[in-house]
This record gives C-alpha cells, sequence and structure tokens, in this order.
C-alpha cells in the first residue's frame, strides 16, 4: 500500500440535494411514475458533477480534498444497501446476489403496502435524519453493492481525485436496533466481524479502481448514550480498525470523529494502523498532549469550520484552536485544516441571498464560503497572519458589524428575560386543570391531527401569486380562509374531536413565525437536507426578539367560528423555533429560548382572548437538541424545558396546553417530557411499534398522551385494523383516560388521497378500541 498525504484544506462532506434541489424534483418525479429509473441516475450523476466543478472553481482541486459522499437518500441506508442488511419483511427484494435495486432501496425508506418503512429519527443532535437499521443474528450481512466505487470511477473521469465515504462500521451498528426475533441479549455490535468482512472487501474494491485515501465516519464514538458499556464499544473501535488496518489491499483510512469530542476513543484509534484522524474542534476541544500523542505518525484532520451553522468562522480563534493543536501534536505530525462536520447541514451559497440586508450577509458563511474558510486558514497554518492579513481584516470588520448592530442587543427584551422569576414558569395543579377543562365535553380517546393538513398544489401556487403581486392581500387571505373551510368541513364528517385549521397560510413551522417576529430573516435559497428529498429552508435568528403583532389570532379565531368543536391554536415552541433555525451563537442559548418564550407566552394570551380554549405549543426538536455527553444534559434539559413553561406558564386552568414531539426516542427523555407540564403530549410513536410506552409505563408518566399511530412519513395508508392494533397497545399500557389518538406529525407532506382514508381508519381505530373498553 503506497502513502500519499492528505492537502491542506478540505471538507468532510458537501449538501448533496443539489443547489436548485435538482435531486429532490427527480427523486419526487421518479416515484410519482413521471420519470423512469435512467432519468433518476441522470439527474443524480448530473448534481455530483456539478458538485465536483463547483468544488473545483472555489479551489478544493488537490487530489483527495473533495469528498465522494453522495446518496440518493441516506447515508445509513446506503450502509444497508452496500451490505444487503436488509430485514425480514424486505428480503424478497433483495437480488441472487443479496443486493437490492433502486425501487427495492426506496421501498426500505417509504414502506409499501402493508409493509412499514425502517425507523427514521435524528442524526446525533442535529436536524438530519437517518433511517435506523434492523440487525439481527440471522440478518444477511456482505458487500453487494458497488456504488461508491462507481463514484470514484465517476469523478476520476472529470479529472477529480475523490475521497470515498462511508459511515464507519462501530458507529453503524450502533445506531441499528435489534430485529423483533433477536434473542435476549443480542446486540447488533455482535454482528461486527460480518460487517467487517464486507468492509474489508470495500476497501479493496475501492483500493483496485485507484482510491488512495477513504472517511469512515465514527461520530457514535462522540457520545455516552449508548445501551452497552463503554468498554464494549472500545474494544469495538480497537477490534475494527486494527483488523481493516491490516488489511493489505486497501486506501489509507481516515476516522472522522464528529459532532463531539473523540475522548477515550482517540488513543484506542491511535494503536490502530489507521492513517489518519479528524478531530470537531467546534463541538469539541483541542485533546490534551498525551492522548495526541497516540497519533504520532498519522495525519491529523483539524475541523475548526463549523459544518453545523452559517456564521462566518472567527479566523483568529480558529488559527489560535489551529497553533494549539499544532504545538501539543508530536513534532512533525501533519495537520490538515477542515470541516467540523460534513457540510449537509448548511445551505450552498450565501451570495445568491441578494434579498439579506448586506450587513446581516457580511456575517454569513454557507458551504461555498466555508470551502474558501478551510483554505485561508490552511494558508495562514501555514505561512502566518501576514498571508491571510486581509482576510483577517475583513473577518474582524464583519464581526465588529454584527457585535455593534443595535438589533442584536435590545434593552426591553434584555429585561424582561431578567425579570422572569419561577412562577411565571408554573401553570396551576394539573388536578385543578382537568376538572377546568371537563367542559370541552371530550370522549374517551379523544381523536386529533397534529396541527398541518396537505399543502395543496392550489395553496402553493396562491402563495406565490400573493408573492409577485398577481394576487391582493384580502385575494390571497380570502383563499387561505376558502381552504381553512374545507379542512374544517372535513374534520367534521370525519368525526374527530379536537379540530385543527390545517395551517394553509404557513410555508413553514418555524419560518412563518419568523417572518413575523424582529431578530429574524428569512432565505430565497437556503435550503438543506431534512431527509430523503424533504428540505427545509432554515430562518436565521440573528438578533433579540419581539412580536410587533399577534401571529396566529386571526386564523385560528375565523377557523372557530365554523365549528362548535375545539379549534387547537398551533404554535411552535422555543426550542424547535431555536433548533430548525440558524440560531445566533454570540450570546447563550437559554437566553434566546427564554426571548422566544416571551413571545409565545404573549401569543396563548391573546388566543384565549379570542376564544381559543385548546392551544398546541409543539417541541418535536426537543430531544434533537439533547447534548451527546450525559454530563451536559441537565443544564439542556432546565433551560429547554424551562423556555416552554414560560411559554404555557401563564396559560389558564382551562385552557388545554398540548405539545407534540417527534423523530426520536422519547425513553431517553421521558422524565423531561413529564417536566413540560403540558396537559397532552403527542409523540411519534408508529415507526418505531410503541416502543416508548415501557419507559412511560415504568416512568408513571400521570397526564394525557398521543402516541402516534400513523406515520406520516411514508405514503402508506394504514389499515383500521393496523391503527386498532396499535391503539389497543397504547391503552394496555396506559390508563385509557390518558390516551389520545393521532398521527405520528403534521399531515402537510401528504396528499388528500391519503389523508382521508387513513383519518377514517384512525378514527374507526379509537370506535372500535371504545367499543371493546366498554
Amino acid at each position: 500500500m503506497s502513502t500519499t498525504s492528505l492537502p491542506a484544506a478540505t471538507i468532510l462532506g458537501y449538501p448533496r440535494i443539489g443547489a436548485n434541489r435538482e435531486l429532490k424534483r427527480a427523486l419526487e418525479q421518479y416515484w410519482a411514475g413521471k420519470t423512469t429509473r435512467e432519468d433518476l441516475v441522470q439527474a443524480a450523476a448530473q448534481v455530483r458533477a456539478a458538485n465536483r466543478q463547483r468544488l473545483n472553481e472555489l479551489g478544493l482541486t488537490e487530489a483527495y480534498a473533495q469528498p465522494a459522499d453522495h446518496t440518493l437518500y441516506d447515508q445509513v441506508l446506503s450502509v444497508i444497501a452496500h451490505l444487503g442488511a436488509v430485514p425480514a419483511r424486505f428480503r424478497d427484494l433483495l437480488d441472487e446476489n443479496g443486493g437490492l435495486d433502486l425501487d427495492g432501496y426506496f421501498t426500505l425508506a417509504r414502506g409499501e403496502g402493508d409493509r412499514p418503512a425502517l425507523e427514521m429519527t435524528k442524526w446525533f443532535d442535529s436536524n438530519y435524519h437517518y433511517l435506523v437499521p434492523e440487525i439481527g443474528p440471522d440478518t444477511p450481512i456482505d458487500y453487494v453493492e458497488y456504488a461508491l466505487a462507481d463514484q470514484f470511477r465517476e469523478a476520476l473521469e472529470q479529472g477529480v481525485e475523490a475521497r470515498p465515504v462511508l459511515v464507519g462500521p462501530v458507529t453503524f451498528l450502533l445506531l441499528a436496533k435489534a430485529t423483533d426475533d433477536a434473542p435476549e441479549g443480542f446486540h447488533p455490535l455482535d454482528r461486527l466481524n460480518d460487517v467487517l468482512h464486507a468492509y474489508g472487501h470495500w476497501l479493496m474494491d475501492l483500493q483496485n479502481v485507484g482510491a488512495k485515501w477513504v472517511q469512515l465516519d465514527e461520530p457514535a464514538l462522540v457520545s455516552d448514550s449508548w445501551d452497552v458499556p463503554r468498554e464494549r464499544i472500545l474494544k469495538a473501535v480497537k477490534d475494527a480498525y486494527t483488523w481493516l488496518g491490516a488489511s493489505v489491499d486497501r486506501p489509507q483510512i481516515l476516522v472522522a470523529g464528529t459532532y463531539g469530542n473523540l475522548g477515550d476513543a482517540l488513543p484506542v484509534l491511535g494503536e490502530t494502523d489507521v492513517e489518519g484522524v479528524a478531530l470537531d474542534l467546534v463541538a469539541g476541544q483541542v485533546p490534551a498532549a498525551e492522548d495526541l500523542a497516540a497519533l504520532a505518525g498519522k495525519s491529523v484532520v483539524a475541523g475548526v469550520v463549523s459544518g453545523r451553522n452559517i456564521w462566518r468562522t472567527n479566523m483568529d480563534e480558529a488559527l489560535a484552536t489551529l497553533r494549539d493543536l499544532q504545538a501539543k501534536l508530536p513534532q512533525g505530525t501533519p495537520v490538515t485544516v477542515a470541516t467540523s462536520t460534513s457540510l449537509q447541514h448548511v445551505p450552498h451559497d450565501k451570495e445568491r441571498e441578494t434579498s439579506l440586508p448586506q450587513d446581516l450577509r457580511s456575517w454569513l458563511a454557507f458551504a461555498d464560503q466555508k470551502v474558501q474558510e478551510v483554505q485561508v486558514l490552511a494558508r495562514g497554518l501555514a505561512q502566518g497572519d501576514e498571508a491571510i492579513a486581509a482576510e483577517l481584516a475583513e473577518d474582524r470588520a464583519a464581526r465588529e458589524s454584527r457585535q455593534n448592530h443595535p438589533g442584536t442587543r435590545v434593552a426591553a427584551v434584555r429585561e424582561a428575560v431578567a425579570a422572569v422569576t419561577e412562577a411565571d414558569r408554573n401553570r396551576s395543579a394539573y388536578e385543578v386543570r382537568l376538572a377546568a377543562q371537563e367542559s370541552l365535553g371530550l370522549p374517551l380517546l379523544p381523536t386529533t391531527t397534529i396541527g398541518s393538513f396537505p399543502q395543496t398544489a392550489d395553496i402553493r401556487k396562491a402563495r406565490a401569486a400573493y408573492r409577485k403581486g398577481e394576487l391582493s392581500e384580502e385575494q390571497y387571505a380570502q383563499a387561505m380562509r376558502d381552504e381553512i373551510a374545507h379542512v374544517v368541513k372535513l374534520q367534521e364528517e370525519l368525526g374527530l374531536d379536537v379540530l385543527v385549521h390545517g395551517e394553509a397560510e404557513r410555508n413553514d413551522m418555524v419560518q412563518y413565525f419568523a417572518e413575523l417576529l424582529e431578530g429574524f430573516a428569512a432565505t430565497e435559497h437556503g435550503w438543506v437536507q431534512s431527509y430523503g428529498s424533504r428540505c427545509t429552508r432554515p430562518s436565521i435568528l440573528w438578533g433579540d426578539v419581539t412580536r410587533p403583532a399577534p401571529m396566529t389570532v386571526e386564523w385560528s379565531a375565523y377557523a372557530q367560528s365554523l365549528t362548535e368543536k375545539p379549534m387547537k391554536g398551533m404554535l411552535t415552541g422555543p426550542v424547535t423555533i431555536m433548533a430548525w433555525s440558524f440560531v445566533r451563537d454570540d450570546v447563550p442559548r437559554k437566553q434566546v429560548a427564554d426571548q422566544l418564550g416571551l413571545v409565545l407566552r404573549d401569543e396563548i394570551a391573546d388566543l384565549e382572548q379570542a376564544g381559543i380554549r385548546v392551544v398546541q405549543v409543539d417541541e418535536p426538536a426537543i430531544r434533537e437538541l439533547l447534548p451527546l455527553q450525559s454530563k451536559d444534559r441537565a443544564e439542556y434539559l432546565d433551560w429547554s424545558v424551562g423556555s416552554f413553561r414560560l411559554a404555557t406558564g401563564q396559560a389558564q386552568d382551562g385552557t388545554q396546553v398540548h405539545t407534540h414531539l417527534c423523530y426520536s426516542e422519547f425513553n431517553v427523555v421521558v422524565d423531561a417530557i413529564d417536566h413540560l407540564d403540558a396537559d397532552v403530549t403527542s409523540i411519534e410513536a408508529s415507526r418505531s411499534k410503541m416502543d416508548i410506552l415501557p419507559a412511560v409505563a415504568e416512568h408513571g408518566f400521570s397526564r394525557q398522551l398521543g402516541p402516534g399511530i400513523w406515520d406520516i412519513h411514508s405514503p402508506r395508508v394504514p389499515s383500521e385494523e393496523e391503527q386498532t392494533a396499535l391503539l389497543q397497545a397504547a391503552v394496555d399500557a396506559l390508563p385509557a383516560k390518558q390516551v389520545w389518538v393521532n398521527p405520528d406529525c403534521g399531515l402537510k407532506t401528504r396528499g388528500y388521497a391519503e389523508v382521508e382514508p387513513t383519518l377514517r381508519n384512525l378514527v374507526a381505530a379509537a370506535r372500535n378500541v371504545r367499543e371493546r373498553l366498554a
């Protein structure tokens, strides 16, 4: 095996959906049957080629500087496909070699007929979602799919010597769950040797096509939240990289420890024969010299440019970090300047955001600017500050502009937060509220939805026409009122008990509020991938937050006027607004969360004044931001739960406060969920087959809970029988008087052809279980 150095600057990954979401559109057209497999394959190849060309234009031209990390849906699903590691319900989709074709690949992600999709959850503490592998003792595992070798050859044809990227073997198995039929005591890590055998063949294949470096991402090593002892994980790391490192026919291996500190995994990796280790020095810190001593003879990739946020890098601080690292490393250790994580979490290019104020834009760095930043820092590390004097001066001026902007510190907002007391975060006892809410007249097992209804083509056309000035404000408002009336009538016909107005007027559950609050800015092209073809456009939370006027009252009050049934006022919670925005990094997050809590408290008061007696404050992201190290969690849960309780703490006893959480393993934070003190909590539960219920029952959750019985992330229409079985599992685990009946999440991304029959089945499931209980 030849030895080839890493370049002075690199990135650990790049946005893969396309600068104009080309891959999203190609995927959705293929799923809709409007294009062929060949059309999709060609569109994906064009996205990859455009990315490589753009990185060349940005100066990332050295060999192995560009990652080959493209996937058609998800990086974890790609490993499943590489290994043929599919659950039994999908086994018939495998070909004679054990591989999946394109439709089989998407069936695992999206489900089909009576086959539910793989469970989906958050990728560490980010807003990206991955598909959870299901591994048992008999799950087939082999090297059966060759797409990354094909990507490498494709890059070579374009003149790019890329660095193939794959989720590392230990992280893959830690992210997996055991199959339902696995024996007691089995853990997916038991299959490590089988996975390593397949990875060894993958490395050999890449060696044969000319790859000199590969990148194996091992973010699981920075977390201590796994259900196996740390000692076993460290042994798995040692076994994996000793075995892979001993392989003769392989490229050089870069192991990337992203999203935090590698901690005690660092010296373990240092003892193996891998040639490089990437450190996240944004979420983590420079390790001690005695720990770095283990990296003698290896390349060290220093992640000093954040792959997670859109603020420009503080060049002075980054250079200081790089020099500190260099001083502590064994003499002569090569250092490559890099991003802390893949840039999949940020948009492509800030220069396209021409509607943003120039001063705000000067504070930002999207993916393309971060590519340039790593190169500037690499030059500064090698040649000294004088070599990048102009860039340092520009950076300092931008940071000074940001610090002195009047919107970044509003005295009245800071004073209001400072005046908050514990009493502001506490409602009356639940028993008092429960009695006051009996006048809502709800049946046993009340039915509802999470908030949004399908965003139809007509809604999107009306919104676009309004933006272009083709519809007047009144014409647009009437179009939204018409849609609200349709949604209310439909829910009454279906027999739902607590209704929603459907959120026709909302472009996004966070952006809608960001556009009505001071301290935010919205982008035009700032799309990032959430999962599969699903993209979000996070707003930029850059300043102190104020509410110029009520934001939801008019729409909710109109919807309530159309029905005698309770209508939910729909708000997005403070933590989710933060998590699904690019949040400012110049003040503590607790301060930001409480600012948002105060504006939402005022909105709830206005909804109550307008006659709304049920208010839902969604917090789907509260688990998402949970620190990866358990020692940091108590502080986070204190301020995150506290901000929710600040928003809801002054609600009247007769106002039923709901919250909604999704995408996560809530058994980890069930105590925090309880402390939110919401009257009703709805949670994602269908894909995980109600896995949370034992933890809820053991905890003794005393208020009301709606474990979702419809996975809205799949295009399937779950039957009445399927939903009845899930609901029955809920009432078997919890007192029936505590259980609500609802989908996993909002219905915005679904079509009415799926929504109407599934909601009919949901209402029928509630009726079936009520009859059984009677």
